[in-house]
Parts: structure tokens; C-alpha cells; sequence
């Protein structure tokens, strides 16, 4: 079978008039809002390697040829999709990426940021400014992963498998970067179901490690670390919450994307690190950062997603240099995992 492509355009088209553009951002609701559409018609999984009508199309995901045609030239305009010639439309590289089976699928991560409560959220962007705080407290009358797990499972489950999908993409990175040779244990601390864990541990096979996250995280663990698995025999998985307390003695402790609450949270955090670690442990955070990468409109808008939904934040070098230095740790380096995320390797002096 044969994949299908389409030409590149063989000059570059004239960046629009500053009026079309600013039209177009005001309209960025509805390209969100068709990219979740076609995730949740599945599209993208019906679409195969050949061309395919509009109307092969709606017959494999339950809709109206008419509305589909629609909702396909809206995304095409932005290069998810392309139509052909004859009206078939075939898929593009972004296009690809909504595909549950794609190695690097962003399908989840596409519902998570589209996500019922996210609509409720947004208009009220101007008050959370305004005040510094979320507004999810005040829209749904409780914390908000307290609103996930309680009124919104569908949210909780979209959000569970973005996390997942997210964190076994990055889990490569991380273990090709880091290198731990000459440590005998490593912590992933609020670590999720701890995929960079298990690759490092697949990647250090004398290496011990373990995975402290919250109850409900912990439980659903990778199967790898878990009893009966790869690397059950050299994993502990520690339920417990480290803003409270971290019970876990380790040569090294990683830290991943977790430092983006509040102020406060985030100093008791790396405090308790420290306290478990001691001096001479390695600190390694890894985060997305704000300032001088090239996601910088994807972090930003995560940005102020976390100040809707936590009151927290993304940081920027300057900002996450000056926590983990006000914590007492000693930064030795600042490095790239991949576009997304730094790394920031320290350690806690004597």
C-alpha cells in the first residue's frame, strides 16, 4: 500500500495583513474546538495511508458527509489534514499525530486541552488575572482535581491518559540525557505512574529505584515496576504526597513538571527533597520553561491554563533558577531534554 502525500507549496505565501491575522486568533476557539471533534469522531484513526472520500469517511465514524467536508477544510486550512484535488482528503504529519496508534499520538493530550471544564474556564481569564487566583473554586465549588475525580470521570480518565501518553514520550528523553552511572538509587518523586523511572532503571540494570506519588496514582503504577514485573525486584512504590513529606532515601532524586503550583507548595516540595536526600544528593527538575524554547505558544497557554484550573504556573529559567537556588540547592547545570522541556541538574551541598 502506498502513502499518499501532498506537494509543498514551491513559494511561501505572504503572511496576512495584520487585521485577517488578529480575525484569525479570535476565531482560535473554533480550530480547538474542531480538533476535538475530530479526535472524538476518531478521523484521524479512520483516515488510512490511501485518500478517502468525504463519504467513505462519515461512514466510518457515524456523521453527515456535509458538516464533515466542513469540519475537514477547517482543519486543513491549519495543515491537519489536506484535501486533494478530487475532495478526498488524505493525511498530513500534525494529521497523523491525532492517531491513538502513533507512536507520538497527541490525541489525548488534544481532549485534555479541550475538555468541558476548559470551556467554562476560559472566559474568565480576565478574572484570574485580575485576582492571582483560579477560578475553578468559585465555577465549580471545589478544588479542582477534587472536581475531576468527583463530578467530571470522564475528565479525570481524558486527563489520566494524557499524563500517561505525555510521560512515556518524555520518559525516553529523559533516560537518553541523564547520566547516572556511579549512583545506586534514584527517587521519581511525583513521578505519575513512573515511566521515567522504569527507563532508567531499564537503562542502569544494577540501579534501585523508587516511585513516590499520591495513593490513587501509585495504584495504577507501570506495570513494569509493579509485583510480578521487568523490574519489581529492584522497585519500590512509595504512596505518599511529597509536599507533605518525602520518606524515600535515594543517591538521586528526580523531579518532573510538578513544580507549578503555588509558591509554597513548590518550596515545601524541594525543601523535603532536600531533607531526604541530604548533602550530596543530585536534584535533577525537569520542567517546561516560558522563556527562550521553541513551544513557547504551547507553554504559555499551559501557563494560563494553570493559573485557571491550580493558581499555578509555568516557569521561566530565571524564575525556576531562583526557587531552586532560595531553596538551597546548587544548580551545576541547565540542559534541554527535548524542545518542550529543561533540565535543571543540581545538588544539595554539605
Amino acid at each position: 500500500m502506498t502513502t499518499a502525500t501532498t506537494a509543498a507549496p514551491t513559494t511561501a505565501s505572504p503572511a496576512p495583513p495584520p487585521s485577517m491575522r488578529l480575525r484569525e486568533l479570535v476565531f482560535g476557539a473554533a480550530c480547538a474546538a474542531a480538533l476535538r471533534a475530530a479526535a472524538r469522531l476518531r478521523l484521524p484513526d479512520a483516515l488510512g495511508d490511501d485518500p478517502a472520500s468525504v463519504e467513505d469517511l462519515a461512514t466510518a465514524t457515524g456523521a453527515e458527509p456535509r458538516p464533515l467536508r466542513r469540519l475537514l477544510r477547517a482543519l486543513a486550512c491549519y495543515g491537519v489534514f489536506a484535501e486533494q484535488e478530487d475532495g478526498s482528503f488524505v493525511h498530513t504529519d500534525m494529521s497523523r499525530l491525532l492517531r491513538e496508534d502513533d507512536p507520538n499520538s497527541l490525541r489525548f493530550i488534544s481532549l485534555w486541552c479541550t475538555e468541558p471544564w476548559t470551556w467554562a474556564a476560559w472566559p474568565k481569564l480576565d478574572e484570574a488575572v485580575r485576582s492571582d487566583h483560579n477560578v475553578v473554586q468559585e465555577l465549580f465549588g471545589k478544588e479542582f482535581f477534587d472536581y475531576l475525580h468527583e463530578d467530571a470521570p470522564e475528565s479525570a480518565d481524558v486527563f489520566n491518559r494524557a499524563m500517561t501518553t505525555s510521560s512515556e514520550q518524555s520518559a525516553r528523553d529523559v533516560a537518553a540525557l541523564l547520566d547516572l552511572s556511579g549512583s545506586s538509587s534514584v527517587a521519581d518523586i511525583g513521578g505519575g505512574q513512573g515511566h521515567v523511572l522504569a527507563g532508567l532503571l531499564e537503562k542502569y540494570p544494577s540501579m534501585r529505584g523508587t516511585l513516590l506519588d499520591l495513593p490513587r496514582v501509585v495504584e495504577h503504577a507501570d506495570a513494569r515496576l509493579r509485583r510480578g514485573g521487568s523490574l519489581a525486584d529492584r522497585a519500590d512504590v512509595v504512596p505518599g504526597d511529597c509536599r507533605a513529606a518525602i520518606p524515600v532515601r535515594a543517591d538521586v532524586y528526580v523531579i518532573k513538571n510538578i513544580l507549578e503550583w503555588d509558591d509554597d507548595s513548590t518550596a515545601r516540595t524541594l525543601r523535603n527533597v532536600i531533607d531526604a536526600g541530604g548533602p550530596g544528593a543530585r536534584v535533577v527538575v525537569i520542567e517546561n520553561l516560558v522563556d527562550d524554547t521553541p513551544s513557547m505558544r504551547f507553554s504559555t497557554a499551559m501557563d494560563l491554563l494553570l493559573l485557571l484550573n491550580v493558581g499555578g504556573a509555568k516557569h521561566t529559567t530565571r524564575s525556576m533558577v531562583e526557587r531552586l537556588t532560595a531553596a538551597g540547592l546548587v544548580i551545576d547545570s541547565v540542559r534541554p531534554v527535548n524542545p518542550y522541556l529543561h533540565a535543571f541538574d543540581c545538588v544539595v551541598p554539605a
